[in-house]
C-alpha cells in the first residue's frame, strides 16, 4: 500500500438526493429538492480548489457521512421487481437490498456531473474515503457499494483508491474522522459491524429513530426543511400565518398526518431497534479485520471504537415519544377524557351543569402547560456527548485531531490538547419555506503538512470559488472528580493504557 496522502480534505452532510420539480398546485411543497439547489457544480469547483491548496500533491477526500440521503427519496418505480406497500408509496421504500439499489441508482442518475468529478479526482491519483453516516446507512449493502463504484466507471489502472468505512477512518495517522451519529441516541447505528436485521422474513438495514422520523414525518409534511431545525421554530404569529397561507389551503388535515406518521415512526423504531442483529459467528474476526483495513487502523482499535457510543433512545420509548410530541398529545387527550367523564358522573348524580367540563379542563390544563414548558428536547445533547468523549476517542485512536459532521454546525475547537472540527453542511438547507435564505456554513477541513514534519488542521468556509479560514475556540478544561483522582488509581491507568488505548 502506498504511503498515506499528506493532504486530507473532509466534507460532510451533502445530502444529495433525487430531484423533484415543483408541483404547480403546491409550488413550495418539498421545494428544497428542486434540482436548481443541487451542489454538483459547486463541489466541482471545490475539488479544483482542493487541488490548488495541495499544490498538486496527492490528496485524500473524505466524504464524512450523509453524502447520499436515502431517506429523502419518496419516488417508487413504475413497474417494480419487488413488492411495494401502500406506506412505501406514500413515504418511500424500505431499506431492503433491492429497494436500496433502486434509490441509490435514482440519486446517482440525477447527479451525473458530481459522479464524473469524483471519477476525475480518483483517476488523477487522489484517494476517496466514504465514511457512512445515519442517512446513508443503506450503503452497508455490499451491492450498493458495488453500484457506487460501477457508476464511477473507474479504469482498471486507476491511480486513486476508493474505500468505504462503516463509521470512522484514521486519516494520515493523526486524525480521527467519523460522522458523529454514534454519539446521538436518536440516530446511531446500534451495531455498525452487523447492521442487518430481519423483518417479516426480509433482510434490511436497521434504521434508527431519526431516519424513521425523516422518512415518515418530513416526507409527509413537505413544508418543513429536514436539514434545518429552525424551520420548526416559529413565533405564535408566524405559526398562524403559516397555517393560514399553506396548511389550511393545501394540507388541512396536517395534524392527522402528524399523528399517524408519528405513531408509525415510534412503532417502526421499536420494531427494528429491539430485533437481534444478523451475525455470522464464523466470520466475526474477518469482519473486524475488514473494517480495520478500510479505517486504516488495527482490529483492537475497531473493537474499542465500537464501545464508544451512547445508549440508543429506542430502549427509552418515552424519550422517543417526547421528541415526537406524542406524550403531550396523549396527555391532552387524557385531560379531556377525565374532564368529560368527571363532569358527566357529577351531572348524573348531582345535576351539575355540563359547562363545568370547561372549568375542570382549564384547571387540569395548568399542570399540562407546566409539564410542556419543562420538556427540553435532547436533540442537542450530541454536542455535549462529543466534548465528553473527545479525549477518550483521541486516546483510543492515538490521534490529536477529530473531525465530525452530523450536527450541521460548523465550529473549530481545541480542548485539552485535542483539536475538534465540525465541517457544517452542504445540504439544501433554508430557514424559510420559499428557500431564499440559506442556512449554515459550507465548511471543510484541510489537514496539511507543517514545518515541524507533522500536520496542522484548518476549518475553512467554502465561499465559492474560494475559501476563508474560520477561527479556533480554546475551551476551558473541566475534569470530573474521577479524572482528578485518576493518578491515585493504578488499576485505572492500566485500563487506559491497555484496552482503551487500543494497544
Amino acid at each position: 500500500m502506498a504511503d498515506a496522502p499528506r493532504h486530507s480534505f473532509v466534507i460532510s452532510d451533502v445530502h444529495i438526493a433525487d430531484g423533484e420539480l415543483p408541483d404547480p398546485k403546491r409550488p413550495l411543497w418539498r421545494r428544497y429538492k428542486d434540482p436548481s439547489f443541487f451542489v454538483d457544480e459547486s463541489l466541482t469547483r471545490f475539488l479544483d480548489h482542493a487541488r490548488t491548496l495541495s499544490g498538486g500533491e496527492r490528496a485524500e477526500l473524505i466524504l464524512n457521512g450523509d453524502f447520499v440521503d436515502f431517506d429523502c427519496v419518496v419516488a417508487v418505480p413504475d413497474e417494480p421487481d419487488f413488492p411495494v406497500s401502500w406506506l412505501e408509496r406514500a413515504r418511500g421504500l424500505e431499506a431492503e437490498e433491492a429497494k436500496a439499489l433502486w434509490k441509490l441508482g435514482r440519486i446517482l442518475d440525477d447527479h451525473r456531473p458530481l459522479m464524473a468529478e469524483l471519477r476525475r479526482w480518483l483517476v488523477d491519483g487522489h484517494d476517496l474515503a466514504y465514511v457512512l453516516g445515519n442517512h446513508d446507512l443503506e450503503l452497508h449493502w455490499p451491492a450498493a457499494q458495488a453500484l457506487f463504484r460501477e457508476r464511477l466507471d473507474l479504469p482498471d489502472d486507476c491511480a486513486g483508491e476508493l474505500r468505504f468505512c462503516p463509521w470512522f477512518t484514521i486519516s494520515g495517522g493523526d486524525t480521527l474522522v467519523t460522522h458523529g451519529h454514534q454519539l446521538d441516541p436518536y440516530c446511531l447505528c446500534q451495531d455498525p459491524m452487523h447492521p442487518f436485521i430481519q423483518v417479516r422474513g426480509a433482510t434490511r438495514v436497521r434504521l434508527p429513530f431519526g431516519e424513521y422520523a425523516s422518512k415518515y414525518l418530513s416526507n409527509g409534511i413537505g413544508w418543513f426543511n429536514p436539514h434545518v431545525e429552525s424551520t420548526y421554530v416559529k413565533s405564535p404569529l408566524e405559526w398562524i400565518w403559516f397555517f393560514y397561507n399553506h396548511v389550511l389551503r393545501q394540507q388541512p388535515f396536517i395534524l392527522f398526518t402528524w399523528l399517524w406518521s408519528s405513531v408509525l415512526a415510534l412503532w417502526a423504531t421499536l420494531r427494528d431497534g429491539l430485533r437481534p442483529a444478523i451475525r455470522d459467528p464464523l466470520t466475526l474476526d474477518e469482519r473486524v479485520e475488514d473494517v480495520a483495513r478500510a479505517a486504516r487502523t488495527t482490529p483492537r482499535v475497531v473493537r474499542a471504537m465500537l464501545e464508544v457510543r451512547v445508549h440508543p433512545a429506542v430502549f427509552r420509548p418515552l424519550k422517543v415519544a417526547r421528541e415526537l410530541w406524542l406524550d403531550r398529545f396523549f396527555l391532552l387527550v387524557a385531560i379531556s377524557v377525565i374532564s368529560f367523564q368527571a363532569v358527566s358522573t357529577l351531572h348524573f348524580f348531582a345535576g351539575v351543569s355540563g359547562w363545568w367540563v370547561v372549568v375542570l379542563f382549564a384547571i387540569l390544563l395548568g399542570p399540562f402547560v407546566f409539564y410542556t414548558a419543562s420538556v427540553d428536547s435532547d436533540v442537542r445533547e450530541v454536542s455535549r456527548n462529543i466534548r465528553k468523549r473527545m479525549g477518550l476517542l483521541a486516546r483510543i485512536t492515538h490521534t490529536d485531531k477529530l473531525v465530525m459532521g452530523h450536527t450541521h454546525d460548523a465550529l473549530h475547537e481545541r480542548l485539552d490538547g485535542v483539536e475538534y472540527a465540525n465541517t457544517g453542511h452542504w445540504a439544501p438547507g433554508f430557514t424559510d419555506i420559499e428557500c431564499t435564505q440559506p442556512d449554515g456554513v459550507r465548511g471543510f477541513t484541510w489537514i496539511r503538512p507543517d514545518s515541524s514534519g507533522g500536520r496542522t488542521m484548518e476549518l475553512r468556509e467554502w465561499t465559492d470559488p474560494g475559501s476563508v479560514v474560520l477561527p479556533v475556540t480554546e475551551l476551558p478544561v473541566k475534569r470530573s472528580a474521577l479524572e482528578r483522582l485518576r493518578p491515585r488509581l493504578p488499576w485505572k491507568r492500566r485500563s487506559e493504557t491497555g484496552v482503551m488505548a487500543g494497544r
